[in-house]
């Protein structure tokens, strides 16, 4: 009877093993590194595309807040000194004072709340000039703007030109005279290095006179 070779019977040496769990942690490695990158992936454009909803988000409210605004006859429609636009838009509730301004890097909005009276429209007029950024109604619209400009637009002329110019003034009766509400008003946004946001963007809204 002829007997099985030795060699039938030789198991894995010590050094094959170790090759082989070499190239088993080294393809656990390379496998883990791509789902660490298509998860990585996933939330560069999870949050791009959460930047992009917030910028969206932001430029609507600032379009519905110039599309309701109004000359009260008491305090300007729409106001802008350089580091804040103030308007009086229409509300349910009665007339609103509305502030847009840039501190810090943020976007804010703030609202006060609707009033009916004259008194109380001047009082939140007035109010809106000792804003500190903590108010309540304040909200951090959009982050990560290094800078912000606004132009006026007037049908008249047909042209734009810098919100802080004195621009078309009228009067009413003995009241002295005010800046007239523009017909349009463009914003012009520029942003910081990685806030999600590239370069500047300018979005137009055009005002509605009764």
């Amino acid at each position: 009877m002829t007997g099985r070779s030795p060699a039938s019977h030789r198991g894995f040496t010590l050094i094959e093993v170790l090759v082989a769990l070499f190239i088993m942690s080294m393809m656990a490695a390379m496998a883990w590194q791509g789902v660490d990158m298509v998860v990585r992936s996933r939330d560069i454009a999870q949050g791009r595309m959460e930047t992009l909803l917030r910028l969206q988000s932001t430029l609507a409210q600032w379009d519905t807040d110039l599309r309701e605004s109004f000359d009260t006859h008491l305090v300007p429609g729409v106001q802008f000194d350089g580091a804040n636009l103030r308007l009086t838009r229409r509300q349910p509730g009665g007339a609103q004072v509305v502030v847009w301004s840039l501190r810090g890097g943020t976007l804010q909005r703030w609202a006060a709340e609707p009033v009916t009276s004259a008194e109380a429209l001047q009082d939140a007029w007035l109010q809106s000039y000792q804003l500190q950024g903590q108010e309540s109604g304040q909200l951090n619209a959009l982050p990560g703007v290094t800078q912000w400009q606004v132009y006026t637009y007037s049908l008249q002329s047909q042209s734009w030109s810098n919100a802080q110019s004195t621009g078309d003034l009228q009067a009413d009766g003995n009241q002295a005279a005010r800046q007239a509400l523009p017909d349009g008003v463009r914003l012009v946004l520029q942003f910081t290095p990685g806030s999600g946001l590239a370069g500047s963007v300018t979005r137009d809204a055009r005002l509605v006179h009764p």
